[in-house]
């Protein structure tokens, strides 16, 4: 993973940790279950995001230099991986 993707990741995961703990105040608050949850989904929301993001540096560093490789094992082994991620994500 490429610095810039690194250092943007740790950002936004650490604003969803802040976010989850705010999530176990409300709980513990007895707050309206509907903002609860309207929370968790901004979570769910945030992380989607960080994973956009990685998969789209994967897309473009280790799979375009797999491509640009030559090497069809790794080829294979790359697109293997993207499926396999791709059709379990939506699962």
């Amino acid at each position: 993973m490429r610095n810039p993707v690194k250092k943007s990741a740790a950002v936004r995961l650490n604003r969803i940790e802040g976010q989850v703990r705010g999530i176990a105040r409300m709980i513990a608050d007895d707050r309206y279950c509907i903002d609860v949850i309207n929370q968790i989904g901004a979570v769910k929301a945030a992380l989607k995001k960080v994973e956009d993001v990685i998969l789209q540096d994967h897309i473009e560093h280790c799979v375009e230099h797999a491509i640009k490789s030559g090497d069809a094992a790794d080829q294979r082994r790359k697109v293997a991986e993207l499926v396999h991620v791709l059709t379990h994500a939506t699962s």
